[in-house]
C-alpha cells in the first residue's frame, strides 16, 4: 500500500488514510475496522484510541497497521487479523479454519439456555463458541464438541483452556455422531446451510476466507439437517432438545424433514429481522 506515508504521523491521519482505502476496497463499515485495526497495532483497548489519536504513531505501530489495512483491503475478515472475536461476552479465538461467530448464533445460545441441561453435544464445534459459551453459563454442564476438522478442533481446544473448560468439554473429529457415545439432554449445531448456488453471492470475507465446508454442503443446503437430524435421534435421551440455526427460507424444509423422522417440534426461534433463526425440536419420550 503506497498512500500511507512511512513518516512520523499522528494516529488521527492514519486513521483518516486508512479509513479512505477500506471504502476504496468496498468494506462495509471502513471507519469502524480502521480504528480496530489501529488499536490492535498499537495493542491498545479500542475504547482508549480517542486518548492517543493526536499523538504520533511510531515507526513499528505505523508499519504494523499498514500492513493490517493492506489485508483487510483484500476483505481478509477482521477476526483473522485481530485473531479473535467477541461472542456472548466473551473473546474467542478465530483462525480461517473455523467459522467467525455471529451475532446470529447468539440466538441459538439464548434458546438453548432458556431451558436445563447437564450434557450437551455441539455438532461442527468450529472455534467452540456454542459449546463453551453454554459450558460457563451453566457451571454445572459438561459437554462434547465434535467437528470434522482436526484444525478446528484444536482452536475448539484452544478455547476451552482459555476459558477454564478444558476439564468439562470434550472436543473430539467425528463424522457428526459417528464417535460420540453416550446420551445428551441437549444437541446443538449451527451447520453449513449454504446452498452451493447462493455461495457467489456471498460477501469477499465469507466466501473466499472462511472454511467452505463450514459454510455449504455443495448441494441444496440440506444436507447437514438430515444428517443432524438422523444422528441425534440416537445420542438424544428422551425429551431431549435439538436445536440448529437454520439458513434463510429453510424453517418450513427442516420442520419437515424432523417431522418426518419422529421430531416433536417445540419453537422457531425469530432473529431481529423476525425470520426464524433456530428450530427447537425434542425427542419424543419412545422413538418411532
Amino acid at each position: 500500500m503506497t498512500d500511507l506515508p512511512t513518516g512520523p504521523l499522528t494516529g488521527s491521519v492514519a486513521l483518516y488514510r486508512a479509513t479512505h482505502v477500506l471504502a476504496e476496497a468496498g468494506v462495509t463499515d471502513p471507519g469502524r475496522d480502521a480504528r480496530r485495526l489501529l488499536a490492535h497495532a498499537l495493542r491498545i483497548d479500542p475504547g482508549r484510541l480517542a486518548l492517543v489519536l493526536p499523538e504520533p504513531v511510531d515507526g513499528a505501530g505505523l508499519a504494523e497497521f499498514d500492513a493490517l489495512v493492506a489485508r483487510r483491503a483484500r476483505r481478509e475478515p477482521v477476526s483473522h487479523l485481530t485473531g479473535s472475536r467477541a461472542f456472548y461476552g466473551r473473546r474467542f479465538k478465530v483462525t480461517s479454519d473455523v467459522l467467525d461467530p455471529r451475532p446470529e448464533t447468539e440466538i441459538l445460545v439464548e434458546a438453548a439456555l432458556s431451558g436445563p441441561f447437564g450434557h450437551v453435544l455441539d455438532l461442527g464445534t468450529g472455534s467452540g463458541c456454542i459449546l463453551l459459551t453454554l459450558l460457563a453459563e451453566m457451571p454445572d454442564a459438561r459437554g462434547v464438541g465434535v467437528d470434522l476438522s482436526e484444525a478446528a478442533c484444536a482452536v475448539a481446544r484452544e478455547n476451552a483452556e482459555a476459558l477454564g473448560l478444558s476439564h468439562r468439554a470434550r472436543i473430539l473429529v467425528s463424522d457428526w455422531v459417528a464417535r460420540v457415545e453416550g446420551a445428551f439432554d441437549l444437541v446443538v449445531s449451527n451447520p453449513p446451510y449454504i446452498a452451493e448456488a447462493e455461495m457467489p453471492d456471498l460477501a469477499p470475507e465469507v466466501r473466499d476466507w472462511e472454511p467452505r465446508g463450514a459454510l455449504t454442503d455443495g448441494a441444496d443446503g440440506l444436507t447437514a439437517y438430515r444428517a443432524i437430524l438422523d444422528g441425534a435421534m440416537e445420542v438424544l435421551a428422551p425429551r431431549g432438545r435439538l436445536l440448529m440455526e437454520l439458513g434463510v427460507g429453510q424453517a418450513a424444509t427442516v420442520s419437515e424433514l424432523a417431522a418426518a423422522r419422529g421430531y416433536a417440534p417445540v419453537a422457531l426461534v425469530p432473529d431481529l429481522d423476525g425470520r426464524p433463526r433456530v428450530i427447537v425440536l425434542e425427542r419424543p419420550a419412545a422413538a418411532f
